[in-house]
């Protein structure tokens, strides 16, 4: 039987099947998708085959493949940093849902999330969320911000979950469509779902106004059936994003803006840090790329997490 996994709990997979029928499987032993040192080898979106077995007085389904992923997102494990884990596979498109307080998403976190997104060729829109909560100065931020992604060629809706405001434009991308909704805790993502979706009824909880940081609603990523012709895949929230499997050489490829420009350097294997000549660091210096795009990208090429600060004048040449 073929079908596609709607929610994954570890060890149990839920699977739509071609008739619509849900069946609860498992995995035999031990499964190792090309190499790839997953917690989860098997991930929502994965399509499958599988068979039902009698084990006892149950009836199970066993996970017998897993077919070839057209992409995905990963990103390394939060305990296991040797490890990764697979957000979710096969998709349209990812909604990357930034706030600027409330929790805060900081520049770091949602670059190195479109960098991912970028090598496992996955779409990635914007949503700034919250725009109801912002004083004048903070939509300024947000408007600096977003001009600065739509400038790279980002899709940036800013949006309220709570207002509804831009909902319908959402809802219109999502048309025909697999969708993920990803952040960091606490930045709506379940409430989103509800509001495009009333009767899903997923839970969501109030932020931690001690830490500023939303609680885990979310445990585990699900796929949901939508009325208008859409899917939705609800994930939990995320802490950090440690890139995977990247040589530094080929971090600026998955920055457009570097991507675009790398041409006119003096070298062909410049990295754009110490190199004389270097035609990202001419750009810097004309603002044709943001100083925080570039901090971020210096980041990953030294092989920092997203909460090292790097002294950006030690590359001003």
């Amino acid at each position: 039987m073929k079908g596609i996994v709607y929610k994954s709990t570890g060890s149990w997979f839920t699977i739509k099947a071609k008739d619509g029928t849900f069946y609860d499987c498992r995995i035999k032993g031990k499964f190792r998708i090309k190499g790839i040192k997953s917690t989860n080898p098997v991930a929502v979106g994965d399509s499958v085959e599988f068979s039902i077995e009698n084990i006892g007085d149950e009836t199970v389904g066993i996970i017998t493949e897993i077919k070839d992923r057209k992409n995905y997102i990963i990103r390394k494990s939060v305990n296991l940093s040797k490890q990764t884990h697979i957000i979710a596979a096969n998709l349209d498109q990812v909604f990357l849902m930034v706030t600027l307080n409330n929790p805060p998403t900081h520049t770091a976190f949602i670059d190195r999330f479109l960098v991912t997104a970028e090598a496992y060729d996955v779409p990635t829109v914007l949503l700034f969320n919250k725009i109801d909560t912002y004083n004048e100065e903070e939509l300024l931020e947000i408007k600096y911000l977003a001009a600065l992604y739509r400038k790279i060629g980002y899709t940036c809706i800013g949006i309220s979950a709570k207002t509804g405001k831009n909902i319908d434009k959402v809802k219109a991308l999502m048309q025909g469509k697999i969708s993920m909704f990803s952040g960091h805790s606490g930045v709506g993502k379940s409430t989103l779902v509800n509001v495009i979706e009333p009767n899903l009824a997923i839970k969501t909880t109030e932020i931690s106004k001690q830490h500023l940081q939303g609680q885990h609603t979310t445990t585990f990523a699900e796929m949901f059936d939508l009325s208008f012709d859409a899917q939705i895949i609800d994930t939990p929230g995320i802490k950090g994003f440690g890139i995977v499997d990247m040589e530094k050489e080929e971090i600026g490829d998955y920055f457009p803006e570097i991507f675009e420009n790398k041409g006119n350097c003096k070298f062909n294997n410049c990295l754009h840090i110490d190199e004389p000549k270097c035609a990202i660091k001419e750009a810097l210096e004309k603002d044709e790329i943001a100083w925080s795009r570039y901090r971020s990208y210096v980041q990953m090429v030294s092989g920092e997490d997203e909460n090292y600060r790097v002294d950006i004048h030690s590359v001003k040449k």
